[in-house]
């Protein structure tokens, strides 16, 4: 089913569905991942109508796209799903763990169809077999006694920009249409044979309803024998038919008996002669509008510009009298008619290239303005008030652009957080713990590029809450704890910065198990540390304080990798735990990587850009207040503090023209829980930069983390404060 064949006026055109692939593709994949959370959510004790036919819907629309476009293995597996789930909400079979679990294994198993096609069917397909056979055990009520078989996740090589549809699976191809038949409205008994679940009667009647003009048809009660029987009206030729049959049963169990009688005339069915006029027109309708293309297809009659046949049907079918509209309005009513008063879409779609493109010229609109603003301080306001005027229009309407085009970038932290529930479910399961998830400030708004990068370390900080926080049941009753461990995942909005935490109320951490694994690994600890500097040793590479090594923690490989791909991002990570009593992981990020406040400071000739967020304060030195220790190293002393300093005309090697001059000025900064003093010339002032990236266009450069283009055009390298902390303690 590739292609559909359509004859309009006469002339014949072949549409191909392969145009329309990307979408079906991206579209299974939100059905799929809502039908993941509905059943994740679904309460199996009061479980009620709704929620099951939530997800009945979605099974049911994947299935329909995928027979449309021709992935029979992907249909045939929905199809076994929907019978199951069909049967639930008929409330023939009570919903139990082990059918959500199936469920949830059978839509990993489509992802992994769905990709092996959008990549153009490369591979061996994930085998299913044993899938179907436990769905189809649970849909008859039996008990699934097959053993449980891991889908492999296919992965696909990256898609191309320009999407290039993949060729449709290869299958046998459809016969030659029969001409005389094509539009040709005939009445049919089809007996289907050896059809002995009436599901399957189900679903072929649901074919007449997934596909638009494909005729009307109604199953005759079952009688004693194991065959069905079906009346139908169709223009589609037996061979058509077949071909849709066949997803369901096989080829020589149907057999097409042509009758004379209509079968839905009101002789036959009782329906009034009014009745019947509005349901033949409806029919014109539907058929007319499978002759349209569904309002797809460039140039096809109904399209804009062209004669619109189709508007003649639909109000036919609606009383509308067509010669007293105007043609805005004939064309309005019949949208309208056509999508069945469908709302308008409030989204689109659209690549993220396309975006990052967006958001670059949008950064270089704003250093443009910057150069205009910086230049044009020196003209005389009396004379030159229209074109400062224009500038400062132009100052903030460049402002509330760039913070527009910023914010399209921007998604809900709830697209991060529903990753969590299904693998705690199955996490929580394996090592035989009973865990509450909760989330908080789901609908909290972060740069795409940096949701991205964070979900591997916040997968990390929730298994390892699971995995080592949280107690067995046993344990946690002793500890006069509920059985169930709560796991609470939190985002929200602190001034420029977005805060993310990992809370559990588990056992928490142990200090002094964790300074007696620090001492046996030979590191530089005391007991007179402080909790949060005794926290951090857990970062250390390598380091773990699990007493057994599974496959799912225990090995030191993981905390580490956090803290470095956090601080990758110019974040921060800190910890708070209490033994007994539960641990909190805080994760602090900038809302976005694209545009950044920043503070300029100058040491000699050149300017340097210090992160706004990582900076404390800043003041004038006093003579003596620097002091110097062993290998040249220096302190200074900022209220009963000492904070080690650092000179950046000497790591830059800054020259100097002024042989008497020297810095006088510090700026404390703070970065992985420390705190260092740089020792500057001056401050230059505050401003939002876009931050260009080295590694991509240059290469990396210790110490900086990006770069910016002034009002002046020079070049102003970023700092990385957290490399700058790290220099300072070694």
């Amino acid at each position: 089913m590739a292609e559909v064949h359509q004859e309009a006026g006469g002339s014949g055109a072949d549409f191909d569905l392969s145009q329309f692939y990307q979408i079906f593709f991206e579209e299974a994949g939100e059905n799929l991942d809502l039908m993941e959370q509905m059943l994740l959510n679904l309460n199996l004790e009061t479980a009620d109508d709704e929620e099951l036919n939530g997800v009945f819907r979605c099974a049911h629309s994947v299935k329909g796209g995928a027979a449309t476009f021709g992935f029979s293995d992907v249909a045939e597996l929905t199809h076994q799903m929907e019978s199951l789930l069909d049967r639930l909400r008929r409330h023939e079979l009570r919903p139990n763990s082990v059918m959500v679990d199936v469920l949830l294994e059978s839509a990993d198993a489509s992802r992994s169809l769905l990709a092996r096609h959008q990549s153009g069917a490369e591979g061996a397909a994930p085998p299913t077999t044993d899938l179907v056979k436990r769905i189809r055990a649970l849909a008859l009520g039996e008990v699934a006694t097959v053993t449980k078989v891991a889908i492999p996740v296919y992965v696909p090589a990256p898609v191309p920009t320009a999407f290039v549809a993949p060729p449709p699976p290869s299958q046998t191809p459809p016969p030659a249409p029969d001409k005389k038949l094509k539009n040709t409205l005939r009445s049919l008994e089809v007996i289907i044979s050896k059809l002995t679940q009436a599901d399957l009667a189900d679903a072929i009647v649901e074919l007449f309803h997934d596909i638009p003009g494909l005729g009307q048809i109604e199953a005759l009660p079952a009688d004693q024998t194991d065959r069905r029987i079906f009346l139908v009206e169709t223009t589609s030729s037996n061979e058509d038919l077949l071909d849709l049959f066949a997803f369901h049963v096989s080829r020589d169990q149907v057999v097409f008996n042509e009758i004379s009688v209509p079968p839905f005339s009101p002789a036959i069915t009782g329906v009034s002669e009014q009745q019947e006029g509005v349901k033949s027109a409806q029919a014109d309708v539907s058929r007319a509008e499978a002759a349209q293309g569904f309002g797809f297809f460039e140039g096809a009659p109904g399209a804009p510009g062209t004669s619109n046949a189709l508007v003649t049907a639909t109000h036919v079918a609606s009383g509308v009298n067509i010669e007293d509209m105007t043609p805005a309005k004939s064309s309005a009513t019949a949208s309208r008619s056509v999508a069945s008063t469908q709302p308008e879409a409030a989204t689109i779609r659209v690549a993220i290239s396309k975006v990052d493109q967006l958001i670059n010229l949008v950064g270089e609109l704003v250093i443009t303005q910057a150069m205009l603003a910086q230049n044009s301080r020196a003209l005389d306001p009396a004379l030159y008030q229209q074109l400062l005027t224009g500038l400062t229009d132009l100052d903030r309407n460049t402002r509330d652009l760039q913070e527009s085009v910023m914010s399209i970038r921007m998604i809900p932290m709830s697209i991060v957080f529903s990753r969590f529930p299904r693998m705690l479910r199955d996490l929580a399961s394996k090592l035989g713990k009973k865990v509450e998830f909760v989330t908080q400030g789901e609908a909290t708004e972060l740069d795409k590029g940096l949701v991205e990068k964070i979900i591997d370390p916040l997968t990390h900080l929730v298994r390892n809450s699971c995995d080592h926080g949280i107690e067995m049941p046993v344990d946690r009753i002793r500890a006069k704890k509920p059985e169930t461990g709560t796991i609470t995942l939190s985002a929200a909005h602190q001034g420029g910065s977005i805060v993310i935490e990992v809370r559990d109320d588990g056992r928490g951490m142990s200090r002094e198990k964790i300074l007696a694994k620090a001492l046996d690994r030979g590191m530089d600890v005391s007991d007179q540390m402080s909790d949060a500097e005794v926290w951090q040793l857990i970062f250390a590479p390598g380091f773990s304080t699990a007493d057994v090594v599974t496959d799912v923690s225990g090995r030191g490989v993981g905390m580490d990798v956090v803290k470095r791909n956090i601080t990758s991002l110019n974040g921060t990570v800190d910890i708070e735990s209490s033994e007994g009593y539960g641990m909190r992981v805080s994760v602090r990020l900038p809302l976005t990587l694209a545009i950044m406040d920043g503070m300029s400071v100058g040491v000699g000739d050149e300017v340097y850009i210090l992160p706004l967020s990582s900076v404390v304060e800043s003041f004038q030195v006093q003579s003596g207040a620097v002091s110097t220790v062993g290998q040249g190293a220096q302190l200074v002393k900022v209220r009963d503090e000492y904070m080690p300093v650092i000179e950046l005309e000497k790591v830059f090697q800054v020259p100097r023209f002024e042989m008497d001059k020297s810095s006088d000025i510090m700026v404390v900064i703070e970065a992985e829980g420390s705190r260092v003093v740089l020792l500057v010339d001056e401050l230059l002032g505050q401003q939002q930069v876009v931050v260009k990236n080295l590694e991509t266009n240059y290469r990396k450069v210790p110490n900086v983390s990006g770069a910016t283009i002034l009002g002046d055009g020079k070049v102003a390298l970023i700092l990385d404060t957290a490399a700058l902390v790290r220099r300072s303690r070694h």
